[in-house]
């Protein structure tokens, strides 16, 4: 059976991510350590043609990831992760990004996607935690003491796990995070990966 007609009886030929009938487009998802339908993901050609361009994004056409993400396909959650990651100046997409789970070597899959900085490079800002390993937007960091959070009653405890990070790009010594349903600022100083 071919990848295409592989990839169409899994997804009933309904676009992977938006749900649109009649969809044909059988996406290769880049560094894929899977062969096959497992590495392919079925776009409508709307979907498709966004996926693979650089171009501006239409963004409530994406607001579609806030169900495919959750996905139970490997290759659907990658491509939704690394869309979610191209919309993050998107309110409602850094909260999909906080909220989706991926497993670590689905994680490790959807990252080789995403374009980085150049090491030397001068001017970007690089997070680093207490034991000066760099951060990237979406890790899981644990607290190393107890942080009073400002404008609330409540502390944060040492050992919190705080997962789905988001990078402060102006301060490299602040990064945000969700901790008991609550978005707050938190110093690099004071966190873990």
């Amino acid at each position: 059976m071919a990848i295409a007609d592989e990839s169409q009886a899994r997804a009933g030929e309904k676009c992977e991510l938006c749900s649109a009938a009649g969809a044909k487009e059988a996406y290769a998802v880049p560094h894929s350590p899977q062969e096959g339908a497992e590495a392919h993901v079925l776009l409508c050609g709307t979907c498709c043609a966004q996926v693979e361009s650089d171009a501006v994004l239409d963004v409530h056409h994406w607001r579609c990831l806030n169900d495919s993400m959750w996905s139970e396909v490997p290759a659907v959650q990658v491509v939704a992760w690394r869309m979610l990651q191209r919309l993050s100046a998107e309110d409602w997409a850094r909260d999909l990004i906080e909220m989706l789970y991926l497993e670590d070597e689905v994680l490790s899959w959807a990252r080789l996607g995403v374009p980085t900085v150049a090491e030397d490079d001068d001017d970007v800002v690089r997070h680093v935690d207490s034991n000066g390993v760099e951060l990237t937007s979406g890790d899981a960091v644990t607290l190393t003491k107890d942080l009073n959070v400002k404008g609330t009653s409540f502390v944060a405890k040492r050992g919190t796990v705080v997962r789905g990070i988001r990078l402060v790009a102006s301060n490299a010594a602040q990064i945000e995070g969700r901790v008991n349903g609550q978005q707050i600022v938190i110093l690099t100083e004071f966190v873990k990966k």
